[in-house]
């Protein structure tokens, strides 16, 4: 005995609407892996569930950009607007130049350059004995900046040593000085009369 047809309305009941929800979108994702599969077929899907969470599927053959980039051109509905389609034209544009630069860069090397013709190459190597030229004088700058740099320092080394030279012998100076000073002041302590009243006592010697 067959299954009795189900009415398709919304399911009042909140739990019942969230396990049906959940078995039919499971149910979804795998009927486009299967015609993914089966039929060779480029499917996109995206569902939303009623509290915002999305559900998502793209063919492993293309990405989803890429899916909707075909869609809006077979069905002639604008998915994005001006700014939006000319912010890609600008990520295209970087991407091409970022592409040209790297080729150009592994000309530079000497990398891929079996496919340049000899205009090619004659710019290549153009562009090489410019690059050259240019860290030669760069060198040749750093060299000299480098030498004025230690010429400065060692005429500043020689300066300081000088000064300090000065300093020393002024030390020593000062020093000699205080030891004469200290030198007479013992020698005039040395000086003084042991008895002071020797010269009276000769005297009244001398009177007797």
């Amino acid at each position: 005995m067959g299954r009795g047809k189900i009415e398709i309305k919304r399911i009042e009941n909140a739990n019942n609407r969230v396990v049906t929800f959940s078995k039919r979108r499971n149910g979804l994702v795998k009927k486009a892996k299967e015609i993914t599969v089966l039929c060779d077929a480029k499917v996109a899907l995206i569902v939303f569930a009623s509290n915002g969470k999305m559900t998502d599927y793209c063919c492993p053959s293309m990405d989803l950009g890429a899916m909707l980039d075909q869609y809006q051109k077979l069905s002639g509905k604008k998915l994005w607007d001006a700014k939006h389609e000319n912010l890609s034209n600008e990520i295209d544009r970087i991407k091409k130049e970022n592409d040209s630069l790297q080729l150009e860069l592994r000309h530079l090397k000497g990398e891929d350059i079996q496919s340049l013709n000899l205009k090619n190459l004659l710019a290549v190597e153009h562009a090489i004995e410019n690059g050259l030229d240019k860290v030669r004088d760069h060198q040749m700058e750093y060299l000299m900046t480098k030498r004025r740099n230690e010429k400065m320092l060692a005429e500043e080394n020689r300066q300081l040593s000088f000064q300090l030279q000065q300093q020393e012998m002024a030390i020593a100076s000062n020093a000699r000085g205080m030891m004469m000073r200290d030198q007479d002041g013992q020698f005039g302590y040395r000086v003084q009369p042991i008895q002071p009243n020797l010269q009276e006592k000769i005297m009244s010697l001398v009177i007797d």
